[in-house]
């Protein structure tokens, strides 16, 4: 990898009369983010021009917000993400719930300190003045980046959280929504999995079956997502059944997880759908847009 060398490729690809698009897409999705960082400060010190810049000036659309995507600090890609969910024109809840439940803690901190230095507000104070009542206690929730990140599975505790669930839920009239938001929110992956299967014993049904039944809206969203993480999040952006695609989540999902966990988003999105994401992504979208998508998709 020579940083000058790629440095050198997108400039020759932005130079003169016309765009090479491909030369672009070529380039960036072969590097990983940090390398991409590198080429960014490669480009300023030896060609003498801001790349962000000239990419914007370049390229425009769907296409340009994927390749902008790619050259954004992760951390900050999620903060600008976050902070146009809450203060463009009306909320984007999706957006919220999918960024908070699936990063670690150690990034959610990385985005609590640099949104607070960015916007002057904290994350917290944004969610609490723009979301309410239960959704907004779970975005709270997940913004402290407090969650069990361990593996330990107490068996004893599995049962108790199972059997809990089922009376905050099925067993009573109305639903007791703080039992569900303490237990998916705090425990660990390891351990829901557990609970979840001991919960289908007693209750006849899957967990997300329940909370389907049992909640609406933005906090049926955000439980889910809790439980299931991310294939669920690019699930609910597109829609093989033809109903239009959410771009702004499409694009979100496929910059931030291209390197993370694309192939079991893809193994997921198979089993929902039937259909493979590149199949998917070949059928609904068209142009640079589909191209640069498909090269991060794989496969």
């Amino acid at each position: 990898f020579s940083a000058e060398q790629e440095a050198q490729a997108l400039r020759k690809a932005m130079k003169g009369f016309g765009t090479d698009e491909d030369a672009i897409i070529e380039t960036l999705t072969k590097l990983n983010v940090s390398q991409r960082q590198q080429v960014l400060i490669t480009y300023k010190s030896t060609i003498g021009r801001d790349l962000i810049d000239d990419l914007k000036s370049e390229l425009s659309g769907n296409f340009e917000r994927v390749i902008i995507g790619l050259m954004t600090p992760t951390t900050m890609y999620d903060v600008h993400e976050l902070r146009r969910a809450l203060k463009g024109a009306g909320t984007d809840e999706g957006c919220l719930i999918e960024i908070l439940a699936s990063r670690t803690n150690a990034e959610i901190r990385h985005i609590n300190e640099n949104y607070k230095l960015q916007y002057g507000s904290t994350l917290e104070d944004d969610i609490v003045s723009d979301t309410s009542s239960m959704f907004r206690r779970v975005l709270v929730s997940l913004a402290t980046g407090n969650r069990d990140e361990g593996t330990f599975v107490d068996e004893a505790l599995a049962q108790q959280d199972a059997q809990a669930l089922y009376e905050a839920g099925e067993k009573r009239w109305g639903t007791d929504e703080v039992q569900f938001m303490s237990i998916l929110c705090t425990r660990n992956r390891s351990h829901l999995l557990r609970v979840f299967d001991v919960y289908r014993g007693i209750a006849n049904k899957d967990i997300t079956d329940s909370i389907k039944s049992e909640m609406s809206g933005d906090l049926e969203d955000a439980l889910l997502a809790v439980g299931e993480f991310p294939a669920f999040k690019l699930c609910v952006a597109v829609s093989p059944q033809g109903l239009g695609t959410d771009d702004s989540t499409l694009i979100r999902v496929m910059v931030s997880r291209a390197e993370i966990d694309m192939l079991y988003i893809r193994r997921e999105f198979l089993a929902m759908y039937g259909k493979s994401l590149h199949s998917f992504i070949k059928g609904d979208c068209s142009g640079d847009y589909r191209k640069v998508l498909l090269r991060l998709c794989g496969g």
